[in-house]
């Protein structure tokens, strides 16, 4: 017993003390970047190896004390990355309270796994909610088929059909002008920007995006994904109206990444201060973190955000409802990038795409 106590402690504790290493260094190969993602579960497994600590017959000699030490540093790493989000941090967007049709937008936003078969469900909770946007992710033709169906109450539309896991569609009920499709970063990995007109006649930019994942299977590397929302994020940081940023990002909301990005374009996150919002992986209860976002500008106020029912997928969907209300005293993200922030950027972008497009 005594011995598989300590094999256990020793363990988890140098899992628990990689993942710190792991962060800290600037690199952006899957296999260090991967410790970005599961945030919620080290902080876990840093509590459980504290509490093995103080188990007897523990005898609490130099070294041991060093490693405790060293978890409970771990513990205080994980809980600040994730603390913001919890519902114990300041809300970073306001909650709208009222009705106002007029200046209202709401969007469904689901990574439907391409070889899922369960349109319907997606399709139920499309009339259940009755969102003015719909975003799909990994559709295909198959997916766009399906959604025939949506388009008589959604009769703008962007479709990319792609069977490379990266194919997206884009259904609206209100006016879409301006739409472009861009490759920002690989020649078959879209992302769509257009205009929707309210029924106040305001116009809010959008751009729907589904950046590469760091993985063993898809890219060794962070870059791309990396990349693809920092471009964004410097293409939306002069907008001269009001702007949401959504779609699977394959990043986490705590990376180094998503909150460069938020620091960048100045955009909001309404998760702060009201929980994770996990969408991913829906099949797995103990291994699940953020990966569709909704980023907006200060412009908007929040009414109702909502992971919804699962769809077959691996991922949850993701219901908001935002109110377009720019006197509402909102500050923006916009910060001024430290010297090595602004250096790796530059890099980043550069080493994926040397001549970025202007979205």
């Amino acid at each position: 017993m005594e011995t598989a106590l300590n094999i256990a402690r020793i363990t988890l504790s140098i899992i628990c003390i990689l993942a710190v290493i792991a962060s800290k260094i600037k690199l952006g190969n899957w296999w260090i970047r991967v410790f970005d993602f599961p945030r919620i579960q080290l902080l876990s497994l840093a509590f459980i190896a504290m509490v093995l600590f103080f188990i007897p017959p523990l005898k609490f000699h130099a070294w041991n004390l060093a490693l405790l030490a060293l978890v409970i540093i771990s513990f205080i790493f994980q809980a600040k990355k994730i603390y913001p989000y919890t519902i114990l941090a300041k809300k970073e967007v306001k909650r709208f309270r009222g009705t106002d049709r007029e200046n209202g937008i709401s969007m469904l936003v689901s990574n439907v796994l391409t070889p899922n078969r369960q349109a319907n469900k997606l399709i139920d909770l499309v009339k259940s909610y009755q969102p003015n946007l719909v975003l799909t992710l990994e559709s295909d033709k198959w997916w766009e088929k399906q959604l025939e169906t949506l388009e008589k109450e959604f009769p703008h539309q962007v479709k990319i059909p792609l069977d490379n896991l990266y194919g997206m569609h884009l259904y609206s009920n209100l006016p879409l002008e301006n739409t472009k499709v861009h490759y920002l970063v690989k020649d078959d990995i879209p992302s769509i920007h257009s205009e929707v007109v309210l029924p106040s006649g305001k116009k809010v930019q959008i751009h729907c995006v589904h950046p590469e994942p760091p993985s063993p299977t898809e890219s060794d590397t962070s870059v791309p994904r990396d990349a693809e929302l920092l471009i964004v994020g410097k293409n939306v940081k002069e907008a001269d109206m009001p702007v949401l940023v959504f779609g699977d990002l394959n990043d986490v909301a705590w990376s180094r990444t998503t909150r460069l990005f938020q620091k960048i374009s100045g955009l909001l996150d309404p998760r702060k201060g009201r929980g994770f919002y996990n969408t991913f992986h829906a099949d797995h209860n103990l291994l699940r973190w953020p990966l569709d976002h909704i980023f907006h500008s200060k412009h908007f106020q929040l009414k109702k955000i909502k992971r919804l029912p699962s769809i077959s997928s691996d991922h949850f969907p993701i219901f908001i409802h935002l109110i377009l209300n720019p006197g509402n005293g909102q500050e923006d993200q916009k910060e001024k990038l430290e010297k090595d922030e602004k250096n790796w950027t530059k890099e980043t972008i550069a080493d994926a795409n040397p001549n970025m497009l202007t979205i």
